[in-house]
């Protein structure tokens, strides 16, 4: 086979590959009137219910390309969602992917996506829907800077025993969650991986493998404490000593009445030759014999399961959230089963205007520096005038006296 067979027989292996590619579901938010026909509105929580809008922000980096769905009101339930074809991921890995932009210094609110069932109520989603996967930020406080990763199994949300922190700024970043048929995941932040292992040993989706055998016990001659009393050691005989003592510096008050304030007594203070309550030393035990470890055995209740990672029905993707201070942006979802075209997505979209976006956060930073500076400055000259006025005031008003004084004293 010559060189040229094996280059196109390589490029066409390579568009096989590429093609073999399924995006399930994408959403840059580019038309007003596809996002109003694609996503629907949760009204369950009636007025408490927040609305979203689309807005690229206070600052961007593209006014098209960085225009997202924001929340709009503070101290709001938000729910919102888009149904697409329902697919089933056996066999396939399952990439969910979307930026997040926390621009209003967020205080307390979820910035998580989830997937959903086919069948999702899209009207009355809230917070006890049943989904399958809720991956995203969580900020509340100081103490809450996480990123969620939960499963539901057989019913049950699964959280993750890792702690995976998010970012806390208030820039746009690329969360990328891949859930691979051979049970592993790896968890991306701004296309860099910050997390990965095995869903069994990072959630607790079955029962434990081992369990400690129930008819095991510890003999009753196991000797576990490594250190004993030295059977030698005795307490000295000028050991015991009282810990308090009277004052020897104290007297008794001349105005002392025994018979009006009792017998005098001088006060306690602490003895200086007092040394604690004694303790022979202590020396290696000849009969120790280490920790005694509980046997295990197998868990007669443990059942591999090889399809941990998969969902039959996946057929809507949506937000679910609380959020004390509005303003989070959201963009650049997309489902997929590839994870290189989400991470070429990432690129394409985050990639291409996160360097823009922090210039001008820098830009209206600066610009938010200076006016906070003029005011200032003009409260101060205010404040300046004022004090001006007042001691002219107090000298006019000293100057009158003082001539009322004069012509007082002329009379």
């Amino acid at each position: 086979m010559n060189k040229f067979l094996i280059a196109v027989l390589a490029l066409a292996l390579a568009h096989q590959a590429i093609s073999d590619k399924t995006v399930y579901f994408e959403e840059r938010f580019d038309s007003e009137d596809a996002f109003n026909q694609r996503w629907v509105e949760s009204t369950f929580k009636g007025a408490e219910q927040g609305a979203f809008k689309l807005s690229h922000g206070k600052f961007y980096g593209d006014a098209e390309k960085d225009v997202g769905i924001q929340t709009s009101q503070d101290a709001r339930f938000y729910g919102i969602s888009a149904k697409f074809e329902p697919f089933s991921n056996e066999g396939k890995s399952l990439v969910v992917q979307f930026t997040v932009k926390h621009e209003q210094k967020i205080d307390c609110g979820g910035g998580y996506i989830k997937l959903y069932p086919k069948d999702l109520d899209q009207k009355s989603l809230h917070g006890d829907s049943e989904y399958y996967i809720m991956f995203g930020p969580d900020i509340c406080g100081y103490s809450t800077k996480k990123v969620h990763v939960i499963f539901n199994y057989k019913g049950k949300n699964l959280l993750t025993k890792k702690e995976i922190k998010c970012k806390d700024d208030e820039l746009t970043h690329l969360y990328t969650l891949i859930v691979n048929p051979d049970n592993t995941y790896v968890v991306k932040i701004d296309n860099e991986k910050v997390e990965s292992g095995k869903l069994e040993e990072d959630w607790d989706f079955l029962p434990p493998k081992k369990i400690p055998d129930p008819n095991a016990k510890k003999p009753e001659d196991w000797v576990d404490n490594e250190k004993m009393d030295d059977p030698n050691d005795s307490k000295p005989e000028d050991w015991d000593k009282p810990e308090f003592i009277p004052d020897p510096d104290a007297k008794k008050p001349d105005d002392w009445d025994d018979e009006m304030d009792g017998e005098w007594a001088p006060p306690k203070i602490n003895n200086p030759e007092y040394k604690g309550e004694w303790k022979p030393k202590q020396i290696d035990n000849p009969n120790y014999k280490g920790p005694w470890i509980h046997p295990e055995i197998d868990n007669p209740d443990y059942t591999a399961d090889e399809f941990l990672y998969k969902y039959n029905d996946i057929g809507a993707v949506g937000f679910d959230l609380w959020q004390v201070k509005s303003g989070t942006i959201f963009d650049n979802i997309l489902v997929t089963d590839d994870e290189s075209h989400a991470e070429q997505v990432g690129n394409e979209t985050w990639g291409q205007t996160k360097d823009a976006e922090k210039a001008a956060k820098e830009k209206l930073d600066e610009e938010e520096r200076q006016r906070e500076e003029e005011k200032r400055k003009q409260e101060e000259a205010e404040k300046a005038n004022e004090d001006k006025g007042e001691d002219e005031t107090d000298e006019s008003a000293d100057n009158e006296a003082e001539s009322a004084d004069a012509e007082k004293d002329e009379l």
